[in-house]
């Protein structure tokens, strides 16, 4: 599986071929900086992995007196790998919600049948998720634990509400 921000910048790639320059600035017109961070030197140090490992391409391009760029596309092997990665990251449950948050700004990669199954999937796995930890949430358990346990438990109820109501908003786009 991908990481993160190799998941962001293949994702970007994926629409239509770009360099690094024009990632960054694409990073930051999407406001994606608000809730990802990711520095300028992680998308050249992540471009630099991904094109050692063969996932994409990079074509050096001049163009008059301009320095040379660099154009990365995704190979057919980065292809299939961000494919892999967004399938995953659209049902794996996880407190850290970028991941999933990236794959479903890309997730039209795949063909909309399969984007609905696997929201279908994640619906059904937070549902019986948010299920087995509200059982914990019991008067009896708040008074034998200390406040801020009890507190957390809270919270992390709070935020699978949050993603089921999220997924719920992406799955009406595919019925």
């Amino acid at each position: 599986m991908l990481s993160k921000p190799a998941t962001l910048l293949m994702g970007i790639i994926y629409e239509k071929p770009v360099n690094a320059y024009e990632i960054t600035k694409l990073l930051d017109y999407m406001n994606i900086r608000w809730w990802f961070h990711i520095a300028d030197s992680t998308v050249y140090a992540t471009l630099k992995t991904l094109e050692r490992k063969g996932l994409i391409d990079g074509t050096v391009e001049r163009t008059g007196n301009m320095p040379d760029r660099t154009i990365y596309s995704l190979t057919g092997k980065g292809e299939s790998e961000l494919k892999d990665t967004i399938r995953k990251s659209l049902v794996q449950i996880n407190y850290d919600t970028n991941i999933f948050t990236i794959a479903a700004f890309f997730m039209d990669i795949l063909e909309s049948e399969e984007k609905k199954d696997l929201l279908e999937r994640r619906l059904t796995a937070l549902q019986s998720y948010l299920a087995g930890i509200s059982r914990q949430n019991s008067v009896a358990w708040k008074q034998e634990v200390p406040p801020p346990h009890a507190a957390n438990l809270e919270r992390m109820i709070d935020i699978v509400n949050a993603e089921i109501s999220g997924t719920k908003r992406l799955l009406s786009v595919y019925l």
